[in-house]
This record gives structure tokens, sequence and C-alpha cells, in this order.
């Protein structure tokens, strides 16, 4: 039984029952009785619930997990923009407490423009129960994790990355746009692929990434002449000017099988660079003129033991676009 002295720093104390309780939770990820894991993503809502803007965005939420019934929900950033986070948060909260689902926030750029600074929306994030969040190890950004997904034999199958690329350029004005990923990042990311691997006698498991900002390589995935990308592009993406060599730890590492992120409210595409599977969700809030998509949500689906996903996107409609399986539906024409 682990004692507690009381002499500990209160902050200490809270720190060892978060651990707990997102250990048990962690736990709680593993495939159904079918083999299957369903995630639903969500992306750029961006909500202020105190002035009334864009609060549809949790009622379309509610409408894509009606319709999917996943196992868990991943909001890729840009969610509680404005005004106070933690009224949006408590929010969706109680929706994933009625639903019974956990959930897990990676930021983006605009995560730290309401009132609450990134970091102290990190610590909020870490205290609701259904939410997953947590900071591991002393990384840059405010929520890079892993967490794996049991099978029924109850032995790690698969595994999510959870990443925070950051917000503006830190070289401004010599170098304008997005944030990054830093080179701690990056070499977390590495080590945890190492640790996992010798964990696993050498095997790698098969994993998905999410963030919000877009890799430098994505253009080249929707630009591959030999693999035709799935789904629309309708604006340039806005990647970093820098690249900090997150893709090309992730094409060594060999685990990751797609990133999934958010940023570009008009593209939705999934296409392939040297294998890796690069996607954009569909924004969940509502936007102006012909342009812009009918909000909803990206769908994955993993099955345990194989190393590959079948996606698609669902609009708020109930409409079912673009539907693909990796690594199937992404395979050289003359192959």
């Amino acid at each position: 039984m682990l004692k507690i002295s009381h002499s500990l720093p209160l902050m200490v104390l809270f720190l060892v029952g978060t651990f707990l309780v997102k250990a048990q939770n962690a736990e709680t990820l593993r495939f159904n009785s079918s083999g299957e894991y369903k995630i639903l993503q969500l992306t750029d809502i961006h909500i202020n619930l105190d002035e009334g803007i864009r609060v549809e965005g949790i009622e379309t939420a509610g409408k894509v997990i009606d319709i999917e019934k996943p196992d868990l929900v991943v909001l890729t950033g840009d969610i509680a923009t404005d005004g106070n986070p933690a009224s949006t948060y408590d929010a969706f909260e109680k929706l994933f407490e009625e639903k019974k689902l956990p959930w897990v926030v990676t930021f983006g750029n605009h995560d730290s423009s309401a009132d609450m600074k990134r970091k102290e929306v990190a610590a909020y994030l870490a205290r609701l129960k259904n939410c997953l969040n947590v900071k591991e190890d002393d990384t840059d950004g405010e929520n890079n994790f892993a967490m794996p997904v049991y099978g029924k034999d109850n032995e790690q199958k698969a595994l999510l990355y959870f990443m925070d690329s950051q917000e503006y350029s830190t070289l401004k004005p010599l170098v304008g746009g997005w944030g990054w990923f830093t080179h701690n990042q990056v070499e977390w990311y590495r080590q945890k692929a190492a640790e996992l691997k010798k964990e696993h006698n050498g095997k790698v498991l098969p994993a998905l990434a999410f963030f919000h900002i877009p890799l430098p390589e994505y253009y080249a995935a929707w630009s591959n002449k030999k693999i035709k990308a799935i789904g629309t592009r309708k604006e340039k993406e806005c990647a970093p000017e820098i690249n900090t060599g997150m893709f090309a730890a992730m094409l060594e590492c060999g685990d990751v099988m797609g990133t999934f992120v958010g940023h570009d409210h008009y593209n939705d595409y999934i296409g392939v660079h040297y294998g890796i599977a690069l996607a954009y969700g569909r924004t969940t809030k509502y936007g102006k003129g012909r342009k812009h998509p009918l909000p909803g949500g990206r769908v994955i689906v993993l099955k345990e033991g194989q190393r590959g996903f079948t996606t698609w996107i669902r609009e708020v409609t109930g409409k079912k676009l673009q539907e693909s399986q990796y690594p199937e539906s992404f395979l050289p024409k003359n192959e």
C-alpha cells in the first residue's frame, strides 16, 4: 500500500494522485471484443462559452459521438480560444461524462489566446475526471505523452502519441509563421519509441500521433503523384517554416503509421509520404461561405494485431465521406 507522509507538500500529493488516476485510466484504453478501437478526432472548434461564441460546437461534437460511438475522443487544438477556457472544458467534461468516454486535448496555436496561460490550461485539464491529459518527463510544450491500447490478453497492442506542436515562431522577425516541434520534443519521441521497442523485445507497436499544426511534409503527401491523396485541399498547408525533423524521426523509429492534425480549416485530406499517412481532421465548427466544409470529425479505427487502420470523415448531418484503409488505399499504382 502506498504511504504518503503528511509532511509532503500539497502539490506532491496532487501529482501522486493525478499519476495514479491517469495510470488507471490508461488501462481502460483497450480493443473491444471485436478487436477494434475507434478514435474520433474533433478539431478547431474555437469556442468562447462565456460570450456565446460557437457554442454549437459542443452540440456538434455530441451528435457525431452519437453516430459513431467511439472509444476515445481527441480534440486536436484551437478548442477554447477566447474568454475563460475552464468554462468550455467543463462543458466538454460534462458531455464526455454523459457519454462515458475518455478524451484528450492537444493544444493548438490559439489555445493560449484565452484568459488562462497554456500551462494553467494543462493543469486544469489534468484534474478533470475523464480527460487523460498528462505531461511526461521534462518536455517542451504542455501535453506530450503516449498511451498504449491493450488487447484482450492484457498486452499492449498499439500506441497513441499526443504532442504539443507549439504556437508561433520563436525566431521573429527573422522567421515568421507557426511554431514547430523543438529538438527536445523530437528527442523525447525518439527515446519513448526506443524504450517501448525494448520493452517489446525489439517489436515495434503500430502507432498513431495526434497534434495540431501540420508537419512541413504534408504538402508532399498531397502532391504525391504515385499515390493520390483522398479528401480535399482548399488552402495552402500552414506548416512551420522550420523543419526540426519530427517526420524523419518517425520514419526512422518505424512505429508511427499516421499523424492527425487540424489547424487548416479547409483541408481534410489524407495522403502518404514515404509510407506514413499524413491526415487532417474535419473542422468541428460551422464556417461562413461555400468554401468552408460542413462540421464533423475524422474517425480512425485500429484493428488488434494489425499494422493498419480504417478512416473516414463523418459530417454532423450523418453523411460518411472519404473512407479509406491504410495501407491498402495508399499503395503505388504499379503494386
